[in-house]
């Protein structure tokens, strides 16, 4: 049998993958997006036509986000349809570490604190 060659991640899969800083950047970003966009349809249990109404385009291309589908839309289209949805998106800029020269793109998804039964 023979052994895998098992290589350690950067901790950014698309710079893993080959991509430029830029282009890995920006689609760390809007997976993030994409992912929480998909959340929020998910847990109010809506069907693609709702989806599509509320965000104001056609089920077909929220066929596409659901599979995770990225190409053909930007950020700012991702940002407007979670606004349309209530989330609040915010982005955070500080200064890089000593000793580091360029910075990092991250994400995180925030969720609703869960409600203790009493």
């Amino acid at each position: 049998m023979t052994r895998a060659i098992v290589t350690k991640s950067s901790g950014n899969v698309f710079r893993d993958l080959g991509f430029s800083e830029a282009k890995s950047a920006e689609l760390i970003l809007k997976s993030s997006l994409l992912q929480a966009l998909q959340e929020t349809i998910k847990s109010r249990g809506w069907k693609q036509v709702e989806s599509a109404a509320r965000l104001g385009i056609d089920q077909a291309k929220v066929s596409k986000l659901l599979a995770g589908r990225m190409a053909g839309f930007s950020i700012q289209r991702l940002v407007h349809f979670l606004s349309l949805l209530g989330q609040d998106v915010e982005v955070t800029v500080r200064e890089a570490p000593r000793g580091r020269r360029r910075g990092t793109v991250r994400s995180r998804r925030v969720k609703k604190p869960e409600k203790i039964a009493r």
